[in-house]
């Protein structure tokens, strides 16, 4: 398998690190918060028989540069340049509220004529707590008060619903250093997710205009607030499948994702 990085400069500048992996149908990897291109290494090396594989840094993230103000746009179009790197149109996976994200980029119309989504975060009922409506200011305010670590906590118990007692534990996780790094842009993912995590029903805009094939997964060892947002996403878009991964939590294992990627994007 060979590994080759290059950049590609987005359209306000910000230059945005990308690995390609393989060759075949160009098949773009799109990660949620906290989350580097290195961390889709051992995925993107497992498709890489099978297709052109690119990962990136988003914005803010590991190599990639950022512009100022954020605005989920500026990611949209960090993704086009990406999907132009690959030829014009590409297949895209994201995860979490890289599916989010995605989403939004399928729906301003990109060039993607297949989309797989894997447990995009929506909050569409009483079955977990909401995130907190303000939890983007809050996040920015401790990160421009230099409390990094704090936002950190705050995101993993507040927002991914950790309970408090695991914010020691998450302080003594290998990652935990490569999460305070990226602290300012869990902002970013929550902009991104917009008002799909306060506990409503999810609304049909921008999602019912996505009308390429889409393929929803979910762990079947998740959360079931997981379950319901994928399902209330596949109850509105047009022209969807649903799966549930048996035995899979939110970090799917790489075979699992090969096989029904493999199975579902060619064609």
């Amino acid at each position: 398998m060979t590994k080759t990085t290059d950049f590609v400069i987005s359209a306000d500048g910000t230059r945005i690190a990308v690995d390609r992996y393989g060759a075949g149908p160009a098949l773009v990897l799109v990660s949620g918060a906290t989350s580097k291109r290195v961390y889709r290494e051992s995925l993107a090396a497992a498709l890489a028989s099978d297709f052109a594989v690119y990962a990136y840094d988003r914005r803010g993230r590991g190599d990639s540069s950022d512009t100022w103000p954020y605005a989920v746009e500026r990611e949209i179009d960090d993704l086009a340049a990406v999907i132009a790197m690959a030829g014009g149109s590409a297949l895209v996976y994201g995860h979490s509220s890289g599916a989010v994200l995605a989403m939004r980029a399928t729906a301003a119309g990109l060039p993607v004529p297949k989309l797989v989504v894997y447990e995009p975060p929506f909050v569409v009922d009483d079955s977990r707590e909401p995130v907190p409506a303000n939890f983007v200011e809050t996040i920015n305010e401790l990160v421009s008060l230099g409390k990094r670590d704090e936002a950190c906590i705050y995101f993993g118990t507040a927002v991914v619903g950790m309970p408090e007692s695991m914010g020691e534990e998450m302080r003594k996780s290998p990652f935990w250093p490569g999460m305070v790094e990226m602290a300012h842009t869990m902002a970013y993912d929550g902009t991104v997710m917009g008002e799909t995590m306060f506990g409503n029903p999810l609304q049909s805009d921008p999602w019912v205009n996505i009308t390429i094939p889409v393929l929803a997964l979910d762990g079947g060892a998740s959360p079931v607030w997981m379950h319901h947002g994928v399902e209330a996403l596949v109850a509105i878009l047009p022209n969807a499948q649903h799966r549930r991964l048996e035995g899979q939590d939110h970090g799917a294992a790489d075979d699992v994702l090969v096989r029904e990627l493999t199975s579902f994007l060619p064609g």
